[in-house]
């Protein structure tokens, strides 16, 4: 089992920087994948941005420029710096820790933690 635990939202100006957090515990694999999800109001969750254990990022399209996936894996925690905030980037962002194994992944989610961006 893995927990996950977010920090970091809030509420920003348009124009604004966030930084979210999210630290990992349990018995955690050496190869990993960890990544950030978000979800609007009415709109189904989708990917962010993820980083692998070894440090190569995946990036959606619309996170493109504004986004910064960085992971720090002594802390088990992986980072998600949003720059130039819109409020189209208001959504619940959660966490994802997919555990990789030989056989198959394992994914778990955290809570959620909202960021609400003001025009």
């Amino acid at each position: 089992q893995v927990q996950l635990v977010e920090s970091g939202g809030g509420l920003v100006q348009a124009g604004g920087s966030l930084r979210l957090s999210c630290v990992a515990s349990g018995s955690i694999s050496s190869r990993n994948v960890m990544g950030w999800y978000r979800q609007a109001p009415g709109k189904q969750r989708e990917l962010v941005a993820s980083i692998t254990s070894g440090g190569s990022t995946n990036y959606a399209d619309s996170a493109k420029g504004r986004f910064t996936i960085s992971r720090d894996n002594a802390k088990n925690t992986v980072y998600l710096q949003i720059d130039s905030l819109k409020p189209e980037d208001t959504a619940v962002y959660y966490c994802n820790f997919k555990q990789i194994t030989v056989v198959r992944s394992y994914d778990y989610w955290g809570q959620g933690t909202q960021v609400t961006v003001s025009s």
